[in-house]
């Protein structure tokens, strides 16, 4: 694969996707990546739960796979680990890689990439994945065909109003990771989680809104709108929660509509995290692999409520490589077939397992929340939301790399 090939593949592709959609990204790779000695590119998507990986269909998808199982596939892996990973062929024949797509350090899919040669270089099927995560990142959003893909089966309107809310389930920088995962994925009511940087600051919030159903929704909607807008006036926390409060109160009137929240602000030079609580769990706070503690911080009523109590505002100073949980309450109050609560201490004690397991940030919560279901036999009564935040330090120089790939470290 000569330099001039892989450059003319990648200009062929950025040039001609400006009048395209997620559905013309199949026939584009089919019609560019030959002139980099591709032979075949698949493009597999990543489901809204993380559990398999679906073909979108175009030219060179004939009799492939539609669904690859992310824990029973090569493919998989790839996605899991967030590295590029060979699959030999047959009987001394050109075989592929598995390459994962990134947004950021947000995980979209994988390709599946393939060329005529007996010896592969996957260095210009990276270059591929990096400007295929651009391509769709810039247009999946107006495009049904991506969320089709996606979906496992049907959304209802709550969930469909969150997901359009939410960022991305990972971010990373050089000093920090934030990573997220919301169930039950297609039921999903009030739960939202939003996170944010400007300058040296990284934002982070958890809410859980009353309800469970449209009315949630709207709810969560509103609210994280509203701290949106606030925070981008450079409102401190605590008026950002009273301004939430009585935009709710305005909207539905007293007591009508409430939200639970935890909302900080993480100094990413110092690693000071300050933050307000309005009635929602405390952070738990991961110390050298170990559970610490919980933040306390004298909790101000449900924005919603209007019960006229002050909001305090709490400050903890982090260590490099200390880890923050946010949670909402659906994931420990939970209970199983004998009426026995999840509870704080077993919840912990699985995030703190996967911790030790040195897979990245994204993949610890994936399988966390695998095992929550999978404990729960799938089925979650309440929304539950769990957001994990790392910070590395002011002056990190570390090569964040699993193999040959760019992660957020675990």
């Amino acid at each position: 694969m000569s330099p001039g090939g892989t450059e003319r593949m990648l200009v062929g592709l950025v040039e001609s996707s400006h009048l395209r959609t997620v559905d013309d990204l199949p026939a584009l790779l089919a019609a560019h990546t030959p002139q980099a000695g591709f032979t075949q590119v698949l493009v597999y998507l990543c489901d809204l739960q993380q559990q398999v990986l679906r073909l979108l269909r175009g030219p060179w998808t004939e009799g492939e796979p539609a669904e690859l199982s992310v824990d029973k596939s090569l493919a998989g892996l790839a996605f899991q680990q967030i590295r590029t990973l060979a699959q030999t062929g047959d009987e001394g024949r050109p075989g592929s890689w598995w390459v994962p797509i990134l947004n950021g350090t947000s995980r979209l899919g994988v390709l599946r990439v393939q060329t005529g040669e007996a010896t592969l270089d996957h260095t210009t099927a990276r270059h591929l994945s990096s400007m295929v995560a651009l391509l769709l990142t810039s247009m999946r959003t107006c495009s049904d065909t991506w969320a089709r893909t996606v979906r496992t089966r049907e959304m209802n309107v709550a969930a469909e109003m969150q997901w359009r809310l939410i960022p991305p389930l990972t971010f990373a920088n050089d000093r920090a990771t934030v990573s997220a995962v919301l169930e039950p994925a297609y039921e999903v009511g009030g739960d939202a989680f939003d996170y944010a940087i400007a300058g040296d600051v990284l934002h982070v919030s958890v809410f859980d809104a009353m309800g469970h159903d449209v009315s949630a929704g709207l709810t969560a909607n509103l609210a994280m709108a509203a701290c949106r807008n606030n925070r981008r006036q450079d409102y401190s926390l605590a008026r950002n929660s009273e301004d939430i409060e009585a935009v709710l109160i305005a909207e539905f009137g007293r007591a009508q509509r409430f939200v639970t929240a935890i909302m900080g602000d993480l100094d990413l030079r110092t690693g000071v995290f300050t933050w307000v609580n309005r009635g929602h769990p405390p952070p738990i706070l991961i110390r050298g692999g170990r559970w610490i503690t919980t933040l306390e911080c004298l909790p101000a009523h449900p924005m919603g409520l209007d019960l006229g109590l002050s909001v305090a505002t709490c400050r903890e100073q982090l260590e490099p490589g200390d880890r923050l949980i946010l949670y909402t309450d659906g994931i420990t109050e939970i209970r199983d077939a004998s009426n026995r609560e999840f509870g704080v201490h077993r919840f912990v004690d699985f995030v703190m397992r996967y911790n030790a397991s040195g897979l990245p940030v994204p993949e610890i919560l994936r399988r966390l929340i695998d095992a929550v279901l999978t404990y729960h036999k799938g089925v979650l009564r309440d929304d539950a939301t769990v957001m994990l935040v790392e910070w590395r330090g002011p002056d990190v120089d570390v090569e964040l790399r699993t193999a040959d790939w760019p992660v957020p470290r675990a």
